[in-house]
């Protein structure tokens, strides 16, 4: 073969073996520094076997150069005869630059891979990694040796010779022997401090739990008491100074690098408290301050360094607290509170590469088995080790987990801790990224087994561990309720009923012997229908728990599988329907409305399929099937109205739950946790309408519908298909502004006007006969809602005719009409009935409610007189003022008269202020100057929010309201609504007050100014 031939062999050879630059790879073989180990086949082959073969290469050469001419033949000749060493080498280097870049700086510490000879070797403990931090004596020597030792564990890590819960001890033991050593050189540099207390350091976190990654934060507490003789003011400054010593021993960066940082930051009051407490201090604080994530946090405490007997006293201490967690009070806010820190705590721009946080993530299984642990651990001592798996281990063994579950989620759990571990290697960084480039992608593939596709293989299986773990809630918390209360065979978990109790209670529902049997009516039995629940329920469950009223989610949701369990497509669209099940469960659970819409119609849960079902159909639309249903009754006027009733019923739900779960881009009020309500849309697109406004235009367009349908029930019943009298309902307040809320009445004016050669007087009895008909058939009882007209706001109020003629209208507009009609009639459009009367009328009162010259100054006293009355005589007896949508101070009435004054001024003149609208008139106010940009912003806000506190009240407590609920759990689901998060309903309202406050003062300063 020609020398060509030959090299193209050993070319494609080297492509084969992995590497990814064979020309170059030729070359380093080829170097004097490798000579003659290059040209073995061993060292190829164990290079073929590394995580990255190219990597290991280029540092076996800088290593081999570092060496002096005598080392550099020792390590070439080991290279070609030492397999054992070889191995694991090639291994540590083709895994880790970092430590590659360790032993080029180090040339003589490779020998320490030289064999594992002793059960030390291989299984180390505290005591050898003590041993081998020994001689250590300040922090360059700390690092070294502390390097060294690292260097060992990733050898038998990368080998095989440990897995990933041998590695994660290891790490942990040598973190523990290097807090010990920090401390022993601390208390070196300065013994006075030493004499003078006795301190503790309690490990926390992984490194508690005995489970570290290779590179984190090493989280510790530090306790601490005065030696026999010494007051405590000293003896804690002496151990605050030693504390800070060996924190910085450990965390400072030298010219032999860094360990990892110490960080005490989950000690009581966190980095605002002091960082050494005595006993007694720890214990006050956590008996009267403590959240419940500190007693979650306490699960992995284990003493680590210095007093043993002081470490072991605290540890006995604050354990009983931990198991009592569950019990506390507020012990379900704060889970709730701390799920969704878990799931908000990832950056948008990390969330598809985030191992730890991200879904199906790390710390979805820790959060899992912790709050597991506390829930169960109370009354089950087996549950309350500290390490993660072997506490999942422990639930399962006790029943508290499927034992398949259990052992899915192991699994997963190892491959992203492996994952985790491989990643921080490369360069001993700490990161929870999934690395992007694809060279890095593949050297994490090989390094976890994956030869035939690296980047491929790496790909699909993180895809399905991570999948396992996003189901971890419905695995671990309620398939095994789900399998105690349907007595299924063995082998699956089975709870016994209190601790079926327990767990329901910690989840947030109040009666869990109500929710059991509602389970248990659900997914009883080996029927299709409660298998299929059983496959539902846990992410209904899920929901229902991450509401304000988890039982009557779950009571919602059983009467409603009552209703349609037998119907084939009601199950099947839960399970197909990826979104479906979703929605209902946040639908169910979100308050009385919705859910009691539901239940008058069951069928109506096909809409929840989708989040473009569920957006408002126009009116045209609503209208044209509503008339075609009353047309189908004829002159049975109670039926066609109940038909049209019907439809308004499902539109009302769909609009509500739509709200409910933000299909109109809702989100949170000023400061809450949750989406801002019109967040700007991607790609330079027009800003979406704020829910409220969306829901208003929808509730609008539906009212108007049913009073088409309604005017035509009446019209058709007595008088065929043509009324002696042309008539027309005006919409005036919210119905004509297009604000309507879910508790709002239709506030209407009836107009009609003689057909020609009708009599004035039978002209009027028609219509007075079809104005009174539309408003019985209307409320009628019914299981559908009623729509109440309000026709108040006509000419002489109540006192007046209900309806009049247009010629009637137009004489008592010229001549009795009083300021405040002619400031109602500024939002006053046609709604439904004859087209051209309404337009007619709308031009008879265009000149009242935009006066030419505008308002003089005794209609704008009138107006502030009027304004000030209202304030002063309409708020209920007791209420606050604060937080009253309507009348309260900068509520809905502040802003709208301070608008509606605005265009009675100036509306004659500015074309654009001519809007029923409040928002379209205030942003035209805003637009022709008469309003500051930040003041018209004020009153916009603070107008948006009252308007959806009004829905929201509506939603939650099925009856209208103009003020907060005073109930805990009511105003709980309304600032769920608001996307506060649980226990944070106070913030709702003090958020609330500080809007409404600003609206407050722009409106008095542009309202009542001179």
């Amino acid at each position: 073969m020609s020398l060509g031939g030959r090299r193209d062999s050993r070319f494609g050879r080297l492509l084969r073996h992995g590497f990814t630059d064979p020309g170059a790879a030729e070359r380093l073989l080829d170097s004097p520094a490798l000579r003659p180990a290059g040209s073995d086949g061993a060292l190829l082959d164990s290079l073929a076997a590394a995580a990255d073969p190219d990597l290991a290469l280029r540092a076996l050469v800088r290593i081999a150069e570092a060496q002096t001419p005598a080392g550099r033949t020792v390590f070439v000749e080991t290279l070609v005869a030492g397999k054992p060493l070889r191995d694991r080498l090639v291994a540590v280097l083709g895994a880790s630059e970092a430590l590659g870049d360790h032993l080029a700086r180090r040339p003589g510490e490779w020998q320490e891979l030289a064999s594992f000879d002793t059960a030390a070797d291989l299984h180390p403990g505290i005591a050898d990694f003590e041993a081998a931090l020994a001689g250590a004596d300040d922090a360059d020597a700390l690092r070294i040796a502390y390097r060294r030792a690292l260097l060992l564990i990733a050898a038998r890590d990368m080998t095989g010779t440990t897995g990933f819960s041998e590695a994660a001890a290891e790490l942990a033991d040598l973190a523990t022997a290097t807090l010990r050593a920090a401390l022993r050189i601390a208390c070196a540099e300065t013994p006075a401090d030493a004499e003078r207390c006795r301190l503790a350091v309690i490990g926390m976190g992984k490194c508690g739990g005995r489970e570290l990654n290779y590179v984190s934060d090493v989280d510790v507490i530090f306790v601490a008491e005065p030696a026999e003789g010494v007051a405590e003011g000293p003896a804690m400054q002496a151990a605050t100074r030693l504390a800070s010593r060996m924190m910085r021993l450990c965390s400072d960066t030298t010219a032999e690098g860094t360990i990892w940082p110490v960080d005490p930051n989950l000690r009581p009051e966190g980095r605002n408290g002091p960082l050494v407490r005595t006993l007694a201090s720890h214990l006050a604080y956590y008996r009267r301050w403590a959240k419940t994530w500190e007693f979650q946090a306490l699960l992995k405490a284990r003493p680590v360094a210095g007093d043993a007997a002081l470490g072991k006293e605290y540890a006995a201490a604050v354990a009983p607290m931990v198991w009592e967690a569950a019990a506390r009070e507020n012990f379900v806010p704060d889970v709730q509170e701390m799920r969704r820190r878990v799931e908000e705590s990832v950056p948008a721009a990390h969330a598809g590469r985030e191992l730890k946080l991200g879904p199906g993530g790390l710390r979805d299984v820790e959060f899992a088995v912790q709050l597991l642990q506390l829930v169960h651990g109370r009354g089950d001592p087996e549950l309350r080790g500290p390490n993660t798996l072997q506490a999942l281990a422990a639930l399962s063994d006790g029943g508290y987990v499927g034992r398949r579950d259990a052992g899915a989620l192991d699994a997963s759990y190892r491959f992203l801790r492996t994952v985790e571990h491989r990643i921080q290697l490369f360069r001993l960084r700490r990161t929870h990224l999934m690395p992007e480039a694809e060279p890095d992608l593949r050297r994490l593939g090989r390094s976890l087994g994956f030869f035939r596709d690296p980047v491929a293989e790496l790909g699909v299986a993180w895809r399905q561990h991570a999948a396992v773990v996003r189901r971890l809630h419905e695995k671990l918390f309620y398939r095994p309720l789900l399998e105690a209360v349907a007595q299924l065979e063995a082998g699956q978990a089975r709870l016994s009923p209190e601790a079926a109790g327990q767990r329901l209670v910690a989840l947030g529902y109040a009666d869990p012997a109500a929710a059991l049997r509602h389970l248990r009516a659900l997914a009883s039995g080996v029927s299709r229908k409660a298998a299929i629940q059983r496959t539902l329920l846990p992410v209904l469950l899920d929901r229902f728990a991450d509401s304000a009223d988890p039982d009557a989610g779950l009571l919602n949701f059983r009467k409603v599988s009552d209703a349609l369990g037998s119907t084939p497509w009601y199950l099947r669209l839960l399970r197909d329907e990826g979104a479906a099940a979703e929605n209902l469960a946040r639908v169910l659970s979100a308050g009385r409305l919705a859910p009691d819409l539901l239940l008058r119609a069951p069928e109506a849960v096909a809409l929840l399929g989708s989040q473009e079902a569920l957006l408002p159909r126009g009116r045209a639309a609503l209208e044209q099937e509503i008339l075609a249903a009353v047309g189908r009754y004829g002159t049975d006027a109670e039926a066609a109205v109940t038909a049209a009733r019907g439809i308004r019923r499902r539109e009302l739900f769909r609009t509500a739950a739509a709200d409910v779960i933000g299909a109109y881009a809702g989100g949170a009020a000023p400061g809450a946790g949750g989406e801002a309500e019109a967040a700007e849309p991607a790609g330079g697109a027009e800003p979406a309408e704020p829910a409220v406004v969306r829901v208003g235009a929808a509730l609008f367009s539906l009212n108007a519908a049913t009073l088409a349908g309604a005017l035509r029930a009446a019209v058709q019943a007595a008088w065929g298909t043509t009324l002696p009298t042309r008539f027309t309902v005006i919409g005036m307040g919210r119905f004509g502004g297009q604000e309507l809320g879910y508790g709002s009445d239709a506030d209407v004016m009836f107009v009609h006007e003689p057909r020609e050669g009708v009599p004035e007087e039978e002209a009027a009895r028609a219509a007075f006969a079809v104005a009174n008909e539309m408003r019985r058939l209307l409320q009628i009882p019914a299981t559908d809602p009623p729509l109440p007209i309000d026709a108040d706001l006509r000419p002489e109020g109540k006192s007046g005719p209900l309806v009049r003629s247009l010629s009637s209208y137009r004489a008592y507009y010229g001549r009795w009409s009083l300021v405040w009609e002619s400031q109602a009639l500024l939002r006053a459009q046609p709604v439904a009935g004859d087209a051209d009367l309404g337009r007619r009328f709308i031009e008879l009162i265009d000149p009242l409610r935009y006066p030419e010259g505008g308002l003089d100054d005794r209609a704008v006293r009138e107006i502030r007189r009027l304004k000030a009355r209202m304030e002063a005589e309409r708020l209920p007896r007791g209420a606050d003022p604060t937080l009253h949508t309507k009348l309260g101070r900068g509520g809905l009435s502040d802003v709208e008269w301070t608008v509606q004054l605005l265009q009675m001024r100036h509306g004659h003149e500015l074309p654009a202020l001519r809007t029923t609208g409040t928002r379209a008139a205030l942003a035209a106010a805003e637009a022709a100057g008469l309003l500051d940009p930040a003041d018209a912003r004020v009153l916009d806000e603070a107008w948006r929010l009252a308007a959806r506190v009004r829905n929201a009240v509506m939603l939650v407590r099925g009856r209208p309201g103009d003020t907060f609920p005073s109930e805990t759990r009511e105003l709980a689901a309304v600032a769920r609504y608001f996307g506060y998060p649980p226990g944070h309903a106070g913030e709702l309202l003090d958020d609330y007050r500080r809007t409404t406050r600003r609206a407050r003062a722009v409106m008095e300063r542009l309202f009542y100014a001179a």
